[in-house]
């Protein structure tokens, strides 16, 4: 057992199979070797902890679906002033988020967010990225479902104990640091080294200037206020630089022009601020309330249509709303594409691709021309609209590159309230104990998918597949490891050590050893790894096993010393521009501040004896 072990280490740090193809050989390894019986090979898979991961994830993509971010994001802008409260405030408000859905799920939520203060301020995205990255590691260890390394903590427990960890037994250590590190990283931030810039996916992320055609209907609440009003209630973020009436009649407006229904309002912005304009405003993207064709067509069909018309053309009866999906993505138009030199209108785009155009951005363009006739051009970022089933497919025969970033529901509904009830719900009938914590979940999971809050394409797409196959592959080596007894030849080596700390002392290793085999093992494997093992050398120095435990999960989910140790460093590396060692710079401080605090809560609130 102990070299199947070994094995799994080196092949880890050798890095060259992804962490579940390491997972599945290891486990074929030791059936082979006999270690783990053949009828208990994939028993793993049937552990509540897979469903529960994976029904958190569902979860977590309806609520950053739901808009309520945004809104919050909005409401806080008053309050980052300085630097260190722009930095404080975010980091805060992924932490407190982290607590109730994935933390790597919470941290793509706010990292468009992070990313637009940072420009608004001028400042680098490098001082915010890290920083909200480790705020989401800390927030995840306040609950059960905040993070993996507390569910499979949790799994250990049944295992040893008969009985799970509960869903907010985590709370007052896991709360208490996640506090003390939110004001540490408020100022902590400039210890990342200046200077690093982001890769292409922070440009994905700051595109600006979107031209977007809204119209107004008539139960909009911006008919019959002014230019000068409406621009002024979007804080500045939106310029209307034209109006068209009379179908084709194009205005430019002052700001005392008075605006009535069907106008349609030309506006240059960012993509979340046109989002979030239209919803305001009860506005209709011009060309997304005509579901694109896809009926087969000539090309003389298609140049048939007059261009005046071609984007007018009513869909075909089988087509229509309701049955297929329609989806939203930014692409840019790259230098092979068939778009470059041509307009949507020249291209016929709706009947030969079933695509329509909702927004173009442009670095520095103004252009008096409508949306359909601006002739792209390379390095354009595009917001298509198209039917699901064929968007990406749709984007590669265009020549055009997906920015899967962005994540744009333009044109799409928002639910606000279902999500957030939802999760609310499952968070009470767990705290209260009256079902288990991975039936509330699935049940959340379920209630979203029928409730249409986000399609069933997008919940398998939210979940992280290799990670549950990961840990079905090595949840039956961790009971192999206690069952062979190695858990208890490991214990029994360092117990002669460790009988000459003090109590405090003992806990601390634990942690610190957990925090450095996560980098190298992966969170997940770490607390499968170290969970029995602390519980047994707990039990050979006569404590209770509740608070090793404990000091396994928060070592396992304080992983700041890499970027590969946990998905929120990586996702950071490459829009922040950092590099490996600027984690240590950051997270090194912060782990001492972990342990520091982590060790005598732990005591506190889970006592030896």
């Amino acid at each position: 057992m102990l070299a199947i072990l070994f094995g799994v280490v080196v092949m880890f740090l050798w890095d060259r199979l992804r962490y579940d193809l390491v997972a599945l050989l290891a486990l074929l390894a030791g059936v082979a070797a006999g270690v783990v019986p053949a009828n208990r090979a994939f028993s793993g898979f049937s552990n509540p902890v897979l469903p529960l991961i994976g029904a958190a994830l569902i979860v977590s993509a309806a609520i950053g679906q739901s808009g309520a971010v945004e809104i919050l994001v909005r409401w806080l802008k008053p309050v980052m002033r300085s630097p260190n409260l722009q930095v404080g405030v975010l980091v805060a408000c992924v932490t407190a988020l982290s607590a109730f859905m994935k933390n790597v799920g919470a941290l793509a939520i706010f990292l468009p967010a992070a990313i637009q203060v940072a420009r608004r301020h001028e400042r680098a995205p490098s001082e915010f990225l890290m920083p909200l990255a480790f705020g989401s590691l800390l927030g995840g260890s306040m609950t059960l479902v905040g993070t993996s390394p507390n569910l499979l903590t949790a799994a250990v427990r049944q295992q040893l104990t008969g009985e799970p960890f509960h869903m907010f037994d985590f709370t007052p250590v896991g709360a208490s640091i996640a506090a003390c590190g939110v004001l540490f990283l408020a100022f902590g931030w400039r210890l990342i080294p200046r200077g690093r810039r982001g890769s292409a996916i922070e440009t994905a992320f700051t595109i600006e200037d979107y031209t977007s055609e809204l119209r107004i209907g008539a139960a909009s609440p911006f008919a019959g206020r002014t230019v000068g009003e409406i621009e002024g209630l979007s804080g500045g973020e939106i310029a209307i630089t034209a109006i068209i009436r009379e179908q084709f009649r194009r205005y430019v407006p002052t700001s005392s022009w008075t605006l009535y229904p069907e106008d349609v309002l030309v506006v240059e912005a960012d993509p979340q601020a046109i989002e979030q304009f239209a919803r305001d405003g009860n506005l209709e993207l011009v060309g997304s309330e005509e579901e694109p064709d896809r009926t087969p067509q000539s090309v003389e069909q298609a140049q048939a249509v007059p261009d005046d018309f071609a984007e007018e053309a009513p869909p075909p009866a089988e087509l229509r709303a309701g049955e297929r999906a329609l989806g939203v993505v930014e692409a840019v138009v790259t230098a092979n594409s068939d778009l470059v030199g041509h307009s949507a209108a020249e291209l016929h785009l709706r009947e030969r691709h079933g695509v329509n155009v909702l927004a173009i951005g442009r670095h520095g363009r103004r252009s008096s021309a409508r949306l359909r006739r601006i002739k792209f051009q390379l390095g354009d970022a595009i917001v298509f609209q198209g039917y699901s089933d064929r968007l990406y497919d749709t984007l590669a025969e265009l020549g055009c590159l997906p920015l899967a970033e962005r994540q744009l529901k333009l044109g799409r509904p928002r639910q606000l309230l279902f999500p957030l009830g939802i999760l609310g719900v499952a968070i009470i009938v767990t705290g209260f104990e009256l079902v288990p914590v991975e039936i509330a979940f699935v049940a959340s999971a379920l209630a979203i998918l029928l409730l249409g809050l986000i399609p069933l394409k997008e919940a398998y797409a939210a979940i992280e597949w290799p990670i549950l196959v990961m840990l079905g592959a090595l949840i039956p080596l961790g009971e192999a490891v206690q069952h062979t007894g190695t858990t208890n030849l490991i214990a029994t080596s360092l117990s002669g050590f460790a009988a000459h700390l003090p109590s405090y002392g003992i806990l601390g290793l634990v942690m610190a050893v957990t925090m450095l085999a996560t980098p190298i093992l992966h969170h997940a494997a770490a607390v499968l790894v170290m969970g029995p093992i602390a519980a047994t050398l707990a039990q050979k120095l006569g404590y209770h096993v509740d608070p090793f435990l404990m000091a396994v999960a928060v070592g396992a989910g304080s992983d700041f010393l890499s970027p590969i140790g946990h998905q929120s460093n990586t996702l950071v590396m490459g829009p922040g521009g950092y590099r490996f060692a600027d984690y240590w710079k950051l997270g090194l401080p912060l782990s001492f501040l972990v342990l520091a605090l982590g060790v005598p809560l732990i005591i506190f609130f889970w006592p030896l004896r």
